[in-house]
């Protein structure tokens, strides 16, 4: 009888826990009026029900996630990787004596216009991207993610009680959590440098295999200037980067990458910019499954958030294009905590 008494006991936890997973509240930072997470929430117990016309297996259920600006801080004052190319160039004694002139006009670019407000060069994104490559060229691929992890550990600029490390947008991150727990597999898809990625996203349980971004060419430690397909690696040489630019993974290059790393179309896509667009259209131009939805992340919280006056008009074009929008002012009860403050920009 103790048996069967314990046994029942057993599947009547199993069950009450199951239960409570299925019900469980992943939108405790979203305001109760949300469309776009109503809707989110309608699309993903739609596609997960077997039996609907619209179901999607599991190995298809594929989110792809912009990231700065999506769900990581993106104005403080710029973007993180801007700010690191900045402090390597500009700031960092191992390093500011040693930068290639271009290099230091870009960190200057950088520079001119956080502090003065200076307009960025024309195609700046590609003139930060070879000067990026060039800046960290010969660091092992360890030393550059200590390397970002440590410039990550900075109070950021702009806020109180928060690191870079830490500039989540927290409402964003239950979204992760809510796709995870109904068996989709979430990728970030970013035009930052794919191992800045990696080392910003790796708290937040993110894989490093679910991580694409802007690239440069490695080599091994001892390959010189002999191809790869001519030279073999022994196990005792390690990969460093090189000044190689790769791709800019913005824009169309975010679909090609898409298609070359994942290998499926995505059903659910989220960004922040125009930069994201060609991945939403790709999305919800899927051939496979007519059912997919693309969000987009309308920074207008100008009380606690540093953002682009433009922005906040973005949102009537972006429905027009057939994507949803999550407002940071009407949707977020918080972006990065109670415990974070907007403040004052603060230049040494």
């Amino acid at each position: 009888m103790k048996k069967i008494i314990s046994l029942l006991l057993i599947l009547f936890s199993i069950i009450t826990l199951a239960s409570c997973g299925s019900n469980k509240n992943y939108f405790t930072l979203w305001n109760e009026n949300s469309e776009s997470i109503k809707y989110l929430k309608e699309y993903v117990e739609d596609v997960t029900k077997k039996g609907s016309d619209n179901f999607i297996p599991v190995e298809d259920r594929i989110a792809t996630f912009d990231m700065d600006g999506t769900f990581i801080g993106e104005l403080y004052p710029t973007y993180f990787e801007y700010n690191l190319l900045e402090y390597r160039v500009l700031e960092d004694p191992s390093y500011k004596d040693k930068a290639p002139d271009d290099v230091k006009e870009t960190a200057q670019n950088i520079r001119d216009f956080v502090r003065k407000g200076v307009k960025l060069p024309d195609h700046f994104d590609m003139k930060h991207a070879y000067a990026a490559a060039k800046a960290y060229s010969g660091m092992t691929l360890k030393e550059f993610d200590e390397y970002v992890k440590e410039y990550a550990k900075k109070p950021v600029n702009g806020f109180t009680g928060m690191t870079y490390a830490e500039s989540f947008y927290k409402p964003m991150l239950e979204i992760f959590d809510y796709l995870k727990a109904n068996d989709f597999t979430c990728y970030v898809v970013s035009g930052s440098d794919r191992f800045i990625c990696r080392a910003l996203t790796e708290s937040i349980g993110i894989p490093s295999n679910r991580v694409i971004g802007m690239d440069v060419v490695l080599k091994t430690s001892n390959q010189g200037t002999n191809e790869g397909v001519e030279y073999t690696m022994a196990s005792s040489e390690y990969l460093i980067r090189t000044e190689e630019l790769i791709i800019k993974n913005i824009k169309t290059n975010k679909v090609k990458q898409i298609a070359q790393e994942i290998g499926k179309v995505p059903v659910l896509s989220f960004g922040n910019s125009s930069g994201d667009c060609a991945m939403h259209n790709y999305c919800l131009g899927n051939k496979i499954h007519k059912k997919t939805a693309a969000f987009m992340v309308l920074a207008d919280n100008f009380d606690d958030d540093h953002t682009d006056n433009d922005r906040a008009h973005w949102d009537t074009k972006w429905k027009e294009n057939g994507y949803h929008v999550f407002s940071m002012k009407k949707d977020f009860k918080t972006i990065y905590g109670t415990n974070v403050k907007k403040a004052d920009f603060i230049f040494n």
